[in-house]
């Protein structure tokens, strides 16, 4: 793979540009919006009118003899959309599109954009298998391609500031579970081992997610979701939200918004039915919260405490 570079285009670059696009729709025409017959007409202002648009960058894989890959990463309201995405048949296997793939991503991180997007259709199950290696999951947006209606394609998403807690982050999850009235009387030392025995358990189960949202390199955020399976509503599934806490350096910010926000789109996409949550009676500003969120306060609670 050494051999690979990556080269970003610039304003001169229009001819090249224009062969590897238009190779790529001769090469996949169910994998793009776009068409060759579309494209082919293109005038060379309106080609160069894509590499002299501020917010996205075109990416080449190169060989150093031929170009091998293509990718466009564009900046929109809240991150980043992966799209263009095209790796030549002789170069499939050499990680060329993880390469272009990790590039993407990295300059999402640089710029501060909180989520990667992008859409892919449904058949194509090599480029599905590469965006599941790199994070990516269903948003469950669905819709028909542009350029064939009648094949489907989906979106994925790769958040930049959610993700699955590791062991190393359990002091700081424990911190902010500790850092408020309630959590200051229940919680203990945070290197105590029955911490990492209960993450172990959480993270070996596949219905149970930790997650923590990082800036910065902090972990400035954690939830759990568990996935409930039942009998009731046809048997369908719920997603149960709890232990959410963002630490007290990051409140106000809109960051809790975010968090439930991003759990609810998550529990969508898995096909959940519904997602509940329960708040100490005494936490009248997570309540007003979670009105502001559309949740509502349908039932009564009770607890039962074993020891």
């Amino acid at each position: 793979m050494s051999d690979i570079v990556l080269v970003e285009l610039g304003v001169g670059d229009v001819d090249r540009l224009r062969e590897i696009r238009l190779r790529a729709l001769l090469d996949a025409p169910e994998a793009f919006a776009s068409t060759y017959a579309r494209e082919r007409d293109f005038s060379p202002e309106q080609w160069a009118e894509r590499l002299a648009a501020p917010e996205s960058r075109w990416l080449v894989a190169t060989d150093g003899t031929a170009d091998l890959g293509l990718v466009c990463a564009r900046e929109e309201e809240g991150g980043v959309h992966l799209l263009a995405m095209w790796v030549a048949p002789e170069a499939r296997g050499r990680r060329v599109g993880s390469l272009l793939v990790d590039e993407v991503i990295a300059g999402a991180r640089a710029a501060g954009a909180e989520e990667v997007r992008l859409w892919c259709v449904d058949s194509n199950e090599a480029a599905l298998a590469l965006y599941r290696r790199k994070g990516f999951t269903p948003t469950g947006r669905t819709m028909g391609l542009p350029s064939k209606p009648d094949v489907g394609e989906s979106q994925y998403a790769l958040s930049l500031l959610f993700r699955a807690a590791r062991a190393e982050d359990v002091p700081a999850i424990v911190a902010m579970l500790a850092d408020d009235p309630l959590g200051a009387r229940r919680e203990g030392d945070p290197a105590d081992e029955r911490y990492l025995k209960a993450f172990a358990r959480i993270d070996a189960n596949p219905y149970d997610e930790l997650i923590v949202a990082e800036v910065g390199g902090k972990v400035v955020g954690t939830m759990q979701l568990t996935y409930l399976a039942g009998l009731s509503r046809l048997g369908a599934e719920r997603c149960l939200i709890e232990a959410v806490r963002v630490a007290s350096s990051c409140r106000g910010q809109g960051l809790g918004r975010k968090m439930i926000q991003w759990a609810v789109d998550r529990a969508r996409a898995r096909g959940c039915a519904v997602v509940q949550l329960t708040s100490d009676k005494t936490r009248t500003d997570a309540h007003r919260f979670y009105d502001s969120l559309g949740f509502a306060a349908s039932h009564e609670g009770y607890k039962l405490a074993l020891s």
